[in-house]
């Protein structure tokens, strides 16, 4: 009989670790009674500029904002119609700019209005010398808004090829839609996740090939169904200093709360997501490394509702964690606060208010993070390196703490460590980092 209670109590026990969430949030990081700015404080030095406007004679739709860098210029691409959402009309523009994001160059044609469907914009990849853009083809003959990926690439972002196909390993079509950013690991492989068909089913993919044409592999992830779709949709990644990965996704069971999944083998396998406790719109968010190892994460830490009960997204801000364990500092980027958020000028199917699916990537000194506002316009904000790492490129930086200053090692909750593992500790007051 105590056998089974102890076998029971194991099994038990082995099934709450593993669903024990990957992270977590500080306690009150954030204040939910102000609906149009969460609590916090915006980002120091953060400027936001205006890629594209919608105007009289132009667009009036923009989604699906994602910014490149490539040879010393910035790249942004969109998805663009004239009133709706994922309409017939939709084509997938570019500008570029040379001046920091600050002023941007008219749209372009990255991929035009296909006949049998629609096309949307997949992200970028940039290698030293080409810049590979995603398109994501959806076909009406493809039931439930699937589809399959295409790429264009340039050698100076101003003349490009057809589009072609993206290939999975082996050769075949990639038929899946392709998720916005694409990050490449320390090792050189890039990580990824694709909507696959039939329908929007998630499943995180991975290729050693340094263009992102071809190679692609399903990494062994097991979703959870919801009829056309699964459950988890549009993640993004970030690594924690033992190398761990950690997939965030989008949760459309609407418990409003980003979901997250890891995987300790470079993207091949990954445990079933669970929920966190990181507020979210439910919607597509970002996440990534910056270049000391702070794991930030960019979403919609809000209310569904505004104080006119109308649902939006808002605001905008990028939370931080040290250690990818917890977030501890979250700032904003956008806020509903009057004198920052506009009216929106133009209305049209899923139209939805606020700041939608940020995307970021560092460059020159500067996370930038690229997103669409009000559906209306293509805006990017960036914020100084300097204003968000929280450890130093020493690998150290000064946190309030109760440790002894005797020089040791300590976990995050105090307690001594004789022999570290690769992670985040305390030594005299200060956070340390061993890899």
């Amino acid at each position: 009989m105590k056998k089974n209670f102890l076998a029971l109590m194991l099994l038990l026990s082995g099934s709450a670790m593993a669903q024990d969430a990957p992270f977590s949030i500080a306690p009150n990081l954030f204040d939910s009674s102000k609906k149009e700015t969460m609590g916090l404080d915006y980002a120091t030095g953060a400027e936001t500029y205006t890629v594209f406007a919608a105007a009289e004679g132009t667009d009036h739709y923009s989604n699906g904002v994602v910014l490149a860098a490539f040879k010393g210029a910035l790249y942004c691409m969109w998805q663009s119609s004239q009133t709706d959402e994922d309409a017939a009309d939709t084509w997938v523009a570019y500008a570029k700019s040379t001046d920091g994001g600050k002023t941007w160059s008219a749209p372009k044609v990255l991929c035009p209005t296909i006949s049998n469907g629609y096309v949307a914009s997949g992200g970028w990849l940039a290698t030293a010398d080409k810049l590979i853009g995603y398109i994501n083809t959806r076909p009406t003959s493809v039931a439930n808004s699937g589809g399959y990926t295409q790429f264009v690439e340039s050698a100076d972002g101003e003349t490009w090829t057809e589009p072609a196909e993206v290939k999975m390993d082996g050769g075949a079509q990639l038929n899946g839609i392709f998720e916005q950013d694409p990050h490449v690991l320390p090792n050189g492989r890039i990580i990824s996740a694709a909507h696959f068909q039939p329908g929007l089913k998630l499943c995180p993919i991975y290729t050693d090939d340094p263009t992102g044409r071809t190679g692609w592999k399903k990494g062994n992830f097991t979703y959870t169904d919801n009829g056309s779709q699964s459950v988890e949709l549009e993640p993004s990644f970030f690594q924690k200093p033992d190398g761990t990965l950690v997939m965030v996704m989008r949760d459309q069971k609407s418990r409003y709360v980003v979901l997250a999944a890891t995987s300790k083998d470079n993207g091949e396998t990954w445990t079933k997501a669970v929920t966190t406790n990181m507020p979210d719109s439910r919607a597509k968010q970002c996440a990534g490394n910056l270049p000391d190892g702070t794991v930030f994460l960019v979403n919609n830490p809000g209310q569904v509702k505004n104080s006119a009960n109308k649902t939006w997204r808002v605001p905008l801000a990028v939370t931080l964690s040290a250690d990818g364990n917890t977030f501890t500092h979250s700032y904003l980027l956008r806020s509903g606060a009057s004198g920052d958020y506009p009216a929106q000028r133009y209305t049209g199917k899923s139209k939805t208010l606020g700041y939608s699916y940020p995307k970021a990537i560092v460059n020159d000194g500067y996370l930038y993070v690229s997103y669409a506002t009000n559906k209306d316009d293509a805006q990017l904000t960036r914020v100084p390196l300097s204003s968000l790492m929280l450890i130093n490129p020493n690998g150290i930086a000064t946190v309030s703490t109760k440790a002894s200053a005797d020089g040791r090692l300590y976990d995050l909750s105090g307690r001594p460590v004789k022999h570290p593992k690769p992670g985040l500790y305390i030594r005299n007051g200060k956070k340390f980092i061993v890899r």
